[in-house]
């Protein structure tokens, strides 16, 4: 399988390394608007072609596309994937408006390609553990209590890079837990309220929002995110559950009282990156609808929606 990956910087060098470990799969392509830095990864990682852009690769005979561009590019570009005949894997999240995450799915439906998106949480071996519970009758969720926090008050990127776009809290990582809690709970969110704090006079968003999330079955959730934290970075999940508690770090896993859980046996790999991309390969293998498909995905791009409907009454 041909796969052309779509952005050189800190997310397409994740995908990039978890490619490499996947059988009967090929980077073609990298596309990246400047052509030096993407050919010294291009170099780094042993890939013939590179692209300054998308245009460019869509005519190439490369099968799938993976799309770690910025935020605001994403639905246009998964657009012209598909209509060029390709399936796609888009990092998360898959719009910044309800119009768009709309488009998106009719596209897909009308050319019947794969998009899937990039909703890691889904494939992190740490929640598929608690999952797995799930969908065995052991456990039922009864709250999620979720940090997301970040130290970024610049306009930087993973690997500490000044870029060219604005991150968002709501559209980009509060997206991580609607989902996930909406998966988790296999119930639909029914009711979503959020508050937010000042807007940075610089980078246009506010830095600290609060989102409080109840689901069908009275599942409920509560999401904390801040780029002002000055501390432990990244999103940590507490799933409180009527039987047994539950702390996700990322790819690890601790019960409530701390004490490790073994989740290397989960899958294949530890790295949710990895696991992410195996299943874009195999649903394009296979023929069939991917965990994390834009339909699957769907509903919780309605909720970030109404969120912020209600940020913009505030």
């Amino acid at each position: 399988m041909k796969i052309v990956v779509v952005g050189p910087g800190a997310f397409g060098i994740k995908h990039l390394d978890g490619l490499k470990n996947i059988d009967g799969v090929e980077v073609t392509g990298l596309v990246g608007r400047n052509a030096e830095k993407a050919q010294a990864v291009a170099d780094e990682y042993g890939i013939a072609n590179v692209y300054t852009t998308l245009e460019a690769a869509l005519e190439s005979d490369a099968d799938a596309v993976i799309l770690c561009t910025p935020t605001q590019m994403h639905a246009a570009q998964a657009i012209a994937c598909m209509k060029a005949g390709k399936h796609v894997q888009v990092e998360i999240p898959l719009a910044d408006s309800w119009e768009d995450s709309q488009e998106v799915l009719k596209v897909q439906e009308e050319t019947g390609k794969i998009c899937m998106v990039g909703h890691t949480r889904r494939f992190n071996p740490s929640h598929q553990y608690v999952h797995n519970k799930i969908t065995a009758g052991e456990l039922n969720i009864q709250q999620m209590d979720v940090q997301t926090y970040f130290f970024r008050r610049k306009n930087i990127n993973a690997k500490g890079e000044p870029r060219s776009w604005t991150d968002h809290l709501l559209w980009h990582h509060a997206a991580h837990t609607v989902d996930l809690f909406a998966y988790q709970a296999g119930s639909k969110v029914v009711k979503a309220n959020a508050i937010q704090g000042p807007v940075h006079p610089e980078l246009g968003i506010a830095m600290d929002m609060s989102i409080q999330l109840l689901a069908e079955n009275g599942a409920i959730c509560t999401l904390s995110l801040s780029f002002n934290n000055d501390g432990p970075l990244g999103t940590f999940f507490r799933y409180i559950c009527d039987n047994g508690t539950y702390i996700a770090r990322y790819d690890d896993l601790v019960d409530g009282r701390e004490n490790a859980i073994d989740v290397s046996q989960v899958d294949v790999s530890m790295n949710g990156i990895e696991l992410q991309d195996r299943e874009f390969v195999a649903a394009i293998n296979e023929g069939r609808e991917p965990n994390s498909s834009v339909a699957k995905v769907f509903d919780c791009y309605r909720v970030l929606y109404e969120l912020e409907q209600q940020l913009a009454a505030q």
